[in-house]
């Protein structure tokens, strides 16, 4: 009796433990309904078929935003993630789920870690999807403990598929949500070259043997180590991981939601007009993603309704200006994006012909900046917080450095004549100092500059295009995009400063006509007294 008692009381401890843990992220109210709706009354557990059900993901025909031809592979090793989810997190030997083993589950890969253990568990999907779909993989885990050493390498085309596995985990996640009464939209892959060639010329031994301007990812056969992949991802992707906890609790939310017996991703249609649109900016949607995974904060969530144009706004008034649309210029700029007061994101995408004699090649490339209060017109730098990228061909982010404040300037000429003691510079520009700014865009949009970062001790190191040397480089700019990310609350302050403006420069326009409605008032008497006899004393009036 004594030894049950205090097995009964042990397994209450762990119980209340586990429970205690999914309570901290807000799902053990969801966690007890789905049991409850799918346990089996006879046994008292939750079969894993059922679940195995639940998860199973197979988009019939996903298309790629990328010109470069989706490996076959791929198609297999989406049909295996869903189930690999279960057997790695959700696993018994007894064919069915209690309730300590499902919460266990749940907390595996969606409870409260740290981030070295979230990119273990990621990748330990991974690892385990790739082998179920009978694939090559040079991992090696040194234990099953969630934050155990990882050794071994990966090859690029592995780097793309990890990307393409979490981008698609997110896509599940957010089609779940809003279109449950409709339908689920087709897989659209986004081009993640960029991210591969960051990881590449971060990790790889050869990298410096590189062209990174004319390179076919699908193609590489370098082996990028495992500890330095993990240093490159911590910096680069750091909330990479949320797309895991995103579809587990996407798909078990839909055991509670879904009426049917099937909710598996099997659409092979899709309205793919959303996406088109996107890849005719600038900011496409693998490189909206590749920005939002660098941030984890509300700013995030506004770039990601870029990549998902069904999600909330969409699109839909994001983009502020556009160099091809608006017009060229300050002024131009200025009356699209005057009265914003909200986090923006400005791409810059410029062409520089190649230094060598007789080349004819034209190394095109697209740098962005991301600052948190909007655009002021000051004479002087100004800013609390920012991020400066690299963004194509090959990705990189530069975060504040902590040295210095200089995050953007941007200057304007005076609308009157005001007397300048020394000449400001006009136009846009991100780190550096006044006169050797790391970033700066002129007046009338034609030429971008950029200079070496040791100029710039605001944002952190690195180059924001291949071979970046040490001198200053000016380049042609080709296309300006600006994208507001503060949501409604900031696109309404700025529609009502625009009308309030309106409104001012349509009085300063209309003239009062009963002030000259007196002759004796007007100024043309005045004059005409005053030719007639200048020398003639007039009474003053008081």
């Amino acid at each position: 009796m004594g030894a049950s008692s205090s097995s009964e009381q042990k397994v209450s401890s762990e119980q209340r433990e586990l429970e205690s843990i999914a309570a901290s992220t807000g799902a053990l109210p969801m966690l007890k309904k789905v049991f409850s709706k799918l346990v089996d009354p006879q046994s008292n557990a939750l079969p894993l078929n059922a679940l195995q059900q639940y998860f199973h993901i197979n988009y019939k025909s996903p298309v790629c935003e990328a010109p470069t031809k989706m490996p076959g592979s791929f198609p297999v090793l989406l049909e295996n993630l869903g189930s690999s989810i279960v057997d790695l997190f959700f696993f018994t030997q007894k064919g069915g789920l209690n309730w300590v083993e499902f919460v266990r589950g749940y907390n595996k890969c969606c409870g409260r870690m740290s981030a070295s253990m979230s990119f273990n568990t990621l990748f330990r999907l991974y690892a385990a999807t790739v082998t179920k779909a009978g694939l090559p993989l040079k991992l090696e885990f040194e234990s099953d403990d969630a934050d155990c050493k990882i050794s071994g390498s990966l090859l690029a085309n592995d780097v793309t598929m990890l990307l393409w596995m979490c981008w698609t985990m997110s896509w599940d996640y957010r089609t779940s949500r809003n279109f449950k009464a409709k339908g689920k939209e087709n897989l659209c892959l986004p081009d993640v070259s960029h991210l591969v060639l960051s990881a590449v010329t971060s990790c790889a031994e050869a990298a410096s043997d590189l062209n990174a301007w004319d390179c076919d990812v699908s193609a590489l056969e370098v082996e990028l180590p495992m500890a330095k992949f993990l240093t490159w991802a911590f910096k680069t992707m750091p909330s990479l991981p949320d797309c895991l906890t995103q579809v587990v609790h996407a798909r078990l939310q839909n055991v509670l939601t879904s009426e049917d017996e099937t909710t598996s991703s099997s659409s092979s249609l899709g309205n793919m007009s959303s996406t088109k649109s996107c890849n005719s900016n600038l900011l496409t949607c693998g490189r909206a993603w590749a920005i939002s995974l660098t941030l984890r904060s509300t700013i995030s969530e506004e770039i990601l309704q870029l990549c998902f144009p069904s999600d909330g706004d969409g699109m839909d008034g994001k983009l502020l200006y556009q160099s091809s649309l608006h017009g060229r210029g300050l002024n131009r700029f200025w009356s699209n994006i005057g009265g914003y007061k909200g986090p923006l994101l400005m791409l810059v995408s410029a062409s520089k012909e190649d230094a060598h004699v007789g080349s004819t090649n034209v190394k095109k490339w697209i740098i962005g900046a991301l600052t948190e209060n909007g655009f002021e017109n000051k004479d002087l730098f100004y800013g609390s917080s920012g991020s400066l990228y690299a963004i194509s061909p090959v990705f990189h982010v530069f975060l504040s450095a902590g040295k210095e404040k200089n995050f953007v300037y941007c200057h304007l000429h005076p609308t009157g004549k005001v007397y300048e003691r020394q000449h400001k510079p006009v136009g846009i520009a991100f780190g550096g100092t006044m006169g050797n700014e790391r970033v700066f865009v002129d007046e009338d949009f034609a030429r971008v500059t950029i200079r070496h970062h040791a100029t710039d001790k605001t944002y952190q190191p690195g180059a924001l295009y291949p071979d970046q040397g040490f001198l200053p480089v000016e380049a042609l700019i080709s296309e300006i995009e600006v994208w507001g990310l503060g949501g409604k609350a900031a696109k309404e302050v700025q529609s009502s400063y625009k009308k309030r403006e309106e409104l001012f420069t349509e009085q300063r326009r209309k003239v009062d006509l009963k002030t000259f409605g007196s002759w004796d008032e007007s100024p043309e008497k005045m004059m005409m007294d005053m030719i007639s006899d200048p020398n003639a004393v007039r009474r003053e009036d008081r």
